[in-house]
Parts: structure tokens; C-alpha cells; sequence
């Protein structure tokens, strides 16, 4: 059984950074693409930014410039450095793969962690 766990969220001040964490664990044989979304109180799930295998990224418009995704395949780990955090950076992170595992391909949900920028 895969799982993805996510790490890092919080209350953090307007300007401030954070990190999160998303740990995939179980039988994995390798990992495709990885990518945070986010989900703010009464809108729809949004891609916030994506990174393949061989570490090609991609961001929303929003957050160009100040998020960072990066990826361990040894650790089967993704981050997101979130700096310059703005109010409307408030949301749910969750983080998403592309997983074989066994001899399947499917794609896996983490749990969500609570980023809240507020003063």
C-alpha cells in the first residue's frame, strides 16, 4: 500500500516562509510526476506547481518567483519552499503523484497540510 504524507504547514506571517514535505513510502517502484495543489476555503483544488522524474518544473502564474518544488528520488520526497508568502497563499497543500507500484500505474493523494499567512 502507497502512501503520501505531508509535512511543514502552519500559520506564518505575511512575507515569511515555509517548507512542506510530502513523503511517499510503500512498494514503489519508481515515481512519475509529482505536484503540489491547494484548495482555499470555497474554491476549487488549484496546481500550484509540478515536477517530473528527470526535474523539469512548472508553476502557476501566482506563485512564480516565490514557491520552489523540488524533488528526492532517493528519499521519494517532494518539497515546496514557499517564500514571500502572501494572505492569498492561505489554503490546503496537498501533494500528488504519479506512482507505479507493484506493476501498477496510478495516482496517489497526501492528506493535505494547513498553510495560513495571516499577521
Amino acid at each position: 500500500q502507497v502512501q503520501l504524507v505531508e509535512s511543514g504547514g502552519g500559520l506564518v506571517q505575511p512575507g515569511g516562509s515555509l517548507r512542506l514535505s510530502c513523503a511517499a513510502s510503500g512498494s514503489i517502484r519508481s515515481i512519475n510526476i509529482m505536484r503540489w495543489y491547494r484548495q482555499a476555503p470555497g474554491k476549487q483544488r488549484e496546481l500550484v506547481a509540478g515536477i517530473s522524474s528527470g526535474g523539469s518544473t512548472w508553476y502557476a502564474d501566482s506563485v512564480k518567483g516565490r514557491f520552489t518544488i523540488s524533488r528526492d528520488n532517493a528519499k521519494n520526497t517532494v518539497y515546496l519552499q514557499m517564500n514571500s508568502l502572501k494572505p492569498e497563499d492561505t489554503a490546503v497543500y496537498y501533494c500528488y503523484a504519479d506512482i507505479v507500484a507493484n506493476t501498477l500505474l496510478r495516482d496517489y493523494w497526501g492528506q493535505g497540510t494547513q498553510v495560513t499567512v495571516s499577521s
